[in-house]
């Protein structure tokens, strides 16, 4: 992303700051996993830690969730819609009424990855549609059994009924290629552009054949995807006519890409790494993000990734990146008028970090840092509600939705 940072402003923010100390403010980033790797300038990683003077209530508002993934919220008061990776959709409202599944979703898969209790796979994100109030068609990402005991990331949507209980006339509008054998890496959300788009994040499926598929144009594992409402592909795309290339994909050589919001026009994305090397994106088109050539991180046997390199040019910078990993979730910017010292700053999960990750971003630069909400542990996903407060879910067998709002008299 170099060719988006202009050095002056660089040079001004990055003055003074933090390059590498264990200890701010407090808190303790812990050991990198590799120390040798420098950033490209001192705010890529490691931002001063910043409190705000934010005092924050919270409330749990429905327990028993089994670990639920994916929140968007109703108009008018309706409360809200929760995905359970095991594969059911629940309509959860604000007094803490948890509905029976919604019936007419999609069957996922929902086994473990192969030889470990892990489980990666399900149903994954839920949004509303940006015509809701007149088609109230609600989209989901999912894993999606196939053919040979294999499954790929898949995006679909369906219409719901008046009475919150079905999705009518479910249809996928995006299925990734080819199968895969390993339960593992599926991203993924689902976000709108605001210009009948619509983008879906993906991952590699993670095993050492597969991960190599993020460089290769003619798959798409490690990819963001653009496809319209509807599930065609626009004819704006920047692969559309290339020989060889998936049309669909938007960018390229990514990870496992779990977080995703837009943001002045452009699709921000979030992506686990290995033992280090988390990082934060603008995903801008037929641009390739490194994975696995370069990465700030390492494997978890402390072997080097790729190329063994950080950077390397042809592929694209992270804004920002995080050694040791937060695991990050859903993210978004905060736009509500409930906390002013966070306007336009970002919310992200932490799954590893716990509680929720502040970024305070200035254009394309993270000029602070904070950790929030740290007694939740796992945190899948953030949302801001239209009164400018906000929920987030906890991924666990018995998973929480919890509201945070001001302290009173805050």
């Amino acid at each position: 992303m170099t060719h988006l940072i202009r050095l002056t402003t660089i040079a001004a923010l990055t003055a003074g700051a933090a390059t590498g100390a264990l200890a701010q403010n407090g808190f303790e980033w812990g050991e990198k996993n590799v120390p040798e790797f420098e950033p490209l300038h001192p705010l890529q990683t490691r931002a001063p830690i910043t409190p705000t003077s934010v005092d924050l209530v919270t409330a749990t508002v429905a327990e028993g969730l089994v670990h639920p993934w994916g929140i968007a919220e109703l108009p008018d008061g309706e409360g809200l819609l929760v995905t359970e990776r095991r594969g059911e959709l629940r309509h959860v409202t604000m007094d803490g009424t948890v509905s029976d599944p919604i019936s007419g979703v999609p069957e996922v898969e929902n086994r473990a990855v192969e030889g470990s209790s892990s489980v990666q796979a399900g149903l994954l994100d839920v949004k509303l549609g940006p015509d809701f109030a007149e088609d109230r068609m609600v989209y989901l990402t999912y894993s999606k059994p196939v053919e040979n005991d294999m499954s790929v990331t898949a995006a679909a949507r369906g219409r719901l009924s008046d009475d919150l209980t079905a999705l009518e006339g479910v249809e996928d509008i995006w299925v990734q290629s080819p199968p895969s054998p390993t339960r593992m890496h599926y991203g993924s959300r689902i976000v709108f552009d605001g210009n009948g788009h619509a983008f879906i994040t993906t991952g590699e499926h993670s095993s050492l054949m597969e991960r190599d598929f993020a460089q290769q144009l003619d798959k798409t594992y490690g990819k963001i995807i653009r496809v319209n409402l509807d599930g065609s592909v626009p004819d704006t795309n920047p692969f559309v006519g290339v020989e060889g290339a998936d049309d669909a994909i938007w960018s390229y050589g990514h990870r496992n890409v779990q977080g995703a919001a837009m943001k002045g026009g452009f699709l921000w994305a979030i992506e686990h790494g290995p033992a280090g090397g988390d990082e934060l994106n603008i995903a801008l088109p037929a641009r390739n993000y490194g994975w696995p050539i370069v990465s700030y991180g390492e494997r978890y046997a402390g072997v080097a990734i790729g190329s063994g390199l950080p950077r390397m040019p042809g592929m694209e910078e992270p804004l920002y990146y995080w050694d040791p990993v937060i695991a990050p979730g859903d993210m978004t910017f905060y736009e509500g008028g409930r906390f002013e010292d966070w306007s336009d700053d970002l919310l992200i999960g932490g799954l590893v970090a716990d509680g929720i990750v502040r970024l305070d971003v200035e254009g394309p630069i993270v000029t602070e840092e904070e950790r929030i909400l740290t007694d939740f542990g796992r945190v899948r996903d953030v949302e801001v509600l239209d009164d400018g407060s906000f929920v987030f879910i906890t991924d666990y067998e018995d998973g929480q939705l919890v509201h945070a709002d001001l302290a009173e008299g805050s």
